[in-house]
């Protein structure tokens, strides 16, 4: 009887421990970048770069694609937090700076989605 306690108590420790650390924490690779304007085809670009989640809240992003020809480099820190389903970055000159919601949450994948307030969504897919 003690060894079942014991036995489930050590697992509901694990469990609650890595239930309370954020998912984003750690390098995701942005394997996928996607516009879609209401009433326009959409634009997917894909392996744009990396995001590095810090666990103190602070993050860099190596980000590097071309739209129409225009080449934008995104390699400035930011600051997130998680918030039950939604990831909000902060940052200065970045697309990603707004808040995400969270689609998907697995463990080596993530889907966001997040809006421009008007007719633009856009969606971020990352990868360990």
């Amino acid at each position: 009887m003690y060894k079942l306690f014991l036995t489930g108590s050590l697992a509901a420790l694990i469990t609650g421990f890595t239930a309370c650390s954020p998912r984003p924490v750690g390098n995701w690779n942005v394997q996928r970048f996607e516009v879609i304007k209401q009433g326009e085809s959409g634009l997917i670009i894909s392996n744009v770069g990396s995001m590095e989640f810090n666990r103190n809240g602070t993050g860099e992003k190596d980000i590097q694609y071309s739209i129409l020809g225009i080449t934008k480099f995104d390699n400035q820190p930011f600051e997130w937090v998680r918030h039950g389903n939604t990831v909000t970055i902060s940052g200065n000159n970045t697309d990603f700076a707004k808040s995400w919601i969270i689609v998907r949450d697995k463990r080596h994948f993530q889907q966001w989605k997040s809006t421009d307030g008007a007719n633009t969504i856009q969606i971020i897919e990352l990868a360990r």
